[in-house]
C-alpha cells in the first residue's frame, strides 16, 4: 500500500516545508533521527566523562576531511613522498594548517579514545547488557591503531621509516610464518616503495571503511541497549520507573539536551586543539618527532627509534620481555597452576588439564625466543581488553559504589600506564627495563586477577534510581 504524504500548514516556514518534502520522499531518515536522536532517551546524570564519545566522532570527521585534502597533493612514491609533504607545508595555500590538523588530530583521537575507554572502566559500561558495545569499541581501538601505524609511515621521514622497519620486523619473530608474513606486509625485503604504496592504500581506503562500519555498529549496539550512566543504574529495565508515555522517568531526549550539552565539550576541545595546532604542533617532539623532519635514509639509522607516543606503553611492554623476564613469567605460570590445584572445586580431570597446559606453556616459553613473546605480550595487552566484561566480577558497576580502595587500584593502573608510555619514548636503560618489567606485570595482573580482587570489600548501597542534581 502506498504511503500517504503528510501536509504542513501553508504558513509554515521554508525550513519546515523543505523538511516535510524530504520526509515524504525519504521517511527512513526521519525515522532513524527520531530513534537515535530526538526520541532516544539517555540518563539525565551524564557528567564531563561523557563528552569523549562525541569528541571521538568529531575527531574522526576532522581526520577524514583533512585526509581528503592531503591526498590531493600527496605522492605515494618513495622518491617523492617527503618532498610532497614539504610542498603541502610550504606551497599549498593553507596546506600547513591542514597537515597540522591531521597530525594533531591523530594524537587527539587517541587522547579522547583513551579517556572514553577509561570512563567505561570507571562506570562499568562494559558490563551486561553492553558487552557487544564494548567489543565493538575495542575493535575500533584496534583498527585505529592499524590506521595510525600505516599513516605514520606516509611522511617518509627518518622516524616514520625506521619505526615502520622495526615494527614490521617484529612479525618475523613469529615461528614458521614470521619471515613470510613480514615479507607480505612490506612487499619487499626492506621497507621500500612497495611498502609505502601498500600502507597508503590501506590508510586511505580499506581501514577507514572498516573503521566507519565499526563506528556505526558501535552506535547501533549502544542505542539498542541504552547508555550507561555514572551510577550504573539501568533506566530502561522492566523495573525502571516510566511516565505515562512509557519513557524513562530518569531519562531525557538526547536532542536537544545532550546535543547542546556536548557543545560545551566541543568548544573546550577545539580551543585546546587550536592551541596545539597554532603554538606547538610538534608538542615537544611527542606529536611530531624531530627526526621525522629529515628525509628517510635507509643507510642512516637514528640513534634511538621509538614509535609515536600513543603506541609507547605497548612498545615498553615489548622491550620488557627479555630472557630474564621469561623466567619470571614461567614462575607466574607455575604459581597460577599451583593456585588452580589448590582450589577444591576443580575436578581431577580439570587439574590434569591444567598441569598439561602449564607444562606445554613452560616448554614453549623456554624454547622460543623472548622476542616472539614480546610480540605476544604487546598484542595481548590490547586483546585482553576484549575480555573485560567477563573478568570483572564486582557486584556493582560504578566506581561510585565500589569500596574506596578500588579507586586507588584504578589510579595505580593509570599511573602505571603513563609510566610505561614515558619509558617507551626513552632510550633503553637498565633501570627503565626493570621498571617496565614491573609495570608490565602490574598491567596484566590488574586484568588477570580482576575476578578475585573485584569481589573483595563491601560495596556501598546502590540507589534504585539515578542520583541527579540540576546545574
Amino acid at each position: 500500500m502506498a504511503r500517504e504524504f503528510t501536509e504542513v500548514s501553508p504558513n509554515a516556514s521554508a525550513g519546515e516545508k523543505l523538511g516535510n518534502w524530504f520526509g515524504n520522499r525519504f521517511p527512513w531518515v526521519g525515522e532513524q533521527l527520531k530513534y537515535h536522536v530526538t526520541e532516544y532517551y539517555a540518563p539525565k546524570n551524564f557528567n564531563f566523562w561523557y563528552f569523549f564519545g562525541s569528541l571521538a566522532l568529531l575527531v574522526l570527521v576532522i581526520q577524514i576531511v583533512t585526509g581528503i585534502f592531503l591526498v590531493m597533493h600527496y605522492k605515494p612514491d618513495a622518491n617523492l613522498a617527503f618532498a610532497s609533504v614539504e610542498y603541502i607545508m610550504r606551497d599549498v595555500p593553507w596546506g600547513w594548517l591542514v597537515r597540522y590538523m591531521h597530525s594533531t588530530g591523530a594524537s587527539a583521537f587517541f587522547v579522547v579514545v583513551y579517556l572514553h575507554m577509561f570512563k567505561s572502566l570507571l562506570y562499568g559500561s562494559y558490563r551486561k547488557p553492553r558487552e557487544l558495545v564494548w567489543i565493538f569499541g575495542c575493535t575500533i581501538f584496534l583498527t585505529l591503531m592499524a590506521e595510525a601505524f600505516m599513516g605514520y609511515l606516509l611522511p617518509w621521514g627518518q622516524m616514520s621509516y625506521w619505526g615502520a622497519q622495526v615494527i614490521v620486523n617484529l612479525f618475523s619473530a613469529i615461528p614458521f610464518i614470521g619471515p613470510d608474513l613480514a615479507l607480505l606486509i612490506r612487499g619487499d625485503y626492506v621497507v621500500s616503495d612497495a611498502t609505502l604504496n601498500r600502507f597508503f592504500s590501506f590508510h586511505v581506503i580499506a581501514v577507514p571503511l572498516v573503521l566507519l562500519g565499526l563506528v556505526v555498529a558501535h552506535l547501533l549496539a549502544l542505542h539498542d541497549v541504552g547508555s550507561n550512566n555514572p551510577d550504573g543504574v539501568e533506566i530502561k529495565g522492566p523495573n525502571a520507573p516510566k511516565d505515562a508515555n512509557g519513557n524513562p522517568v530518569d531519562g531525557i531526549p538526547f536532542h536537544p539536551y545532550y546535543t547542546v550539552h556536548d557543545l560545551l565539550g566541543v568548544g573546550v576541545f577545539l580551543m585546546a586543539f587550536s592551541a596545539v595546532i597554532f603554538f606547538a604542533p610538534e608538542l615537544g617532539g611527542y606529536f611530531l618527532e624531530f627526526n621525522n623532519f629529515i628525509p628517510a635514509d635507509p643507510l642512516k639509522t637514528p640513534p634511538h627509534i621509538a614509535p609515536v607516543w600513543y603506541f609507547t606503553p605497548y612498545y615498553s611492554m615489548l622491550r620488557a620481555i627479555t630472557t630474564e623476564m621469561m623466567y619470571v613469567l614461567v614462575l607466574c605460570v607455575v604459581g597460577a597452576a599451583a593456585f588452580a590445584f589448590m582450589k577444591s572445586r576443580i575436578s581431577g580431570i580439570a587439574k590434569g588439564a591444567v598441569a598439561v597446559a602449564a607444562a606445554v606453556g613452560i616448554a614453549l616459553m623456554l624454547s622460543i625466543d623472548a622476542k616472539f613473546w614480546g610480540v605476544v605480550v604487546m598484542g595481548g595487552a590490547v586483546i585482553i581488553l576484549f575480555f573485560l566484561p567477563w573478568l570483572d566480577h564486582s557486584p556493582v558497576k560504578s566506581i561510585r559504589y565500589r569500596p574506596d580502595w578500588h579507586k586507588w587500584m584504578y589510579g595505580a593502573f593509570v599511573i602505571n600506564f603513563l609510566v610505561l608510555g614515558y619509558l617507551g619514548v626513552q632510550p633503553p636503560s637498565p633501570i627503565g627495563e626493570r621498571v617496565s618489567q614491573v609495570g608490565t606485570l602490574f598491567y596484566f595482573g590488574f586484568f588477570l586477577l580482576m575476578p578475585w580482587w573485584s569481589r573483595l570489600g563491601e560495596p556501598k548501597p546502590v540507589p534504585e534510581r539515578i542520583t541527579f542534581a540540576a546545574h
